[in-house]
Parts: C-alpha cells; sequence; structure tokens
C-alpha cells in the first residue's frame, strides 16, 4: 500500500504564497503521476495540476496557469506545488494524489490520496 503525506497549506493574505508538498512512502512506490486537486466551500472537486513521473512533464488547470509550478524530487518521492499570486478564489482544501498508471485530470480514476490540508487566501 502507498501512503501519501502532504505538508503546508495555511492562511496567507491576496498575493501571497505558499509551497504545498506531497511525500509518498510504504512499498516500492511506482508512479505514472502526481497530481493536485482541490475542493472550494461548497464547490466540486477540481483539478489544478499534474506532473509525470518519469518525465517531468507538467499540465495545469487554466485557472492556476502561470501561478503555480509542480515539480518533483524522485529520490525523495516529492511532489511539490509551488502557488503564487494566490487570490481569495484559491482558498479550498488541496488533496495530493498519484496513480500507478493514470496522469490525467480526472480525481475519479487516482488510487492512492492524501487526507487533504486547508489553503486559505483572505485579507
Amino acid at each position: 500500500q502507498v501512503q501519501l503525506v502532504q505538508s503546508g497549506g495555511g492562511l496567507v493574505r491576496p498575493g501571497a504564497s505558499l509551497r504545498l508538498s506531497c511525500t509518498a512512502s510504504g512499498r516500492t512506490f511506482t508512479s505514472d503521476a502526481m497530481a493536485w486537486f482541490r475542493q472550494g466551500p461548497g464547490k466540486e472537486r477540481e483539478f489544478v495540476a499534474a506532473i509525470k513521473w518519469s518525465s517531468g512533464g507538467t499540465y495545469y488547470a487554466d485557472s492556476v496557469k502561470g501561478r503555480f509550478a509542480i515539480s518533483r524530487d524522485k529520490a525523495k518521492n516529492t511532489a511539490n506545488l509551488q502557488m503564487n499570486s494566490l487570490k481569495p478564489g484559491d482558498t479550498a482544501l488541496y488533496y495530493c494524489a498519484a496513480d500507478p498508471s493514470y496522469s490525467g485530470d480526472n480525481a475519479q480514476i487516482y488510487t492512492y490520496w492524501d487526507q487533504g490540508t486547508q489553503v486559505t487566501v483572505s485579507s
């Protein structure tokens, strides 16, 4: 079994930055991708960003493109999401996800999830 542990998150003002990290542990970790999703108040879970584990190729939702950057450290089984120029609309519970054979934006297909971490952007 694979466990995902996320760190980061918190309360920041508009325009500030935050960094989320997600580390995989457990039996030998193989993943096609790691991704972040978020769920805001009263909203459905939505795709934020994903990174192909082998190639490092990245994908972003239009709403975060140019402001967020996803990266990975294969040696540490860790992915990072750098969030810049945060807006109140980015307020949500952020989830890290991984799957051994999928790297897209469909949350229903991802196998492994963490518990989520809250990001609140407010003045």
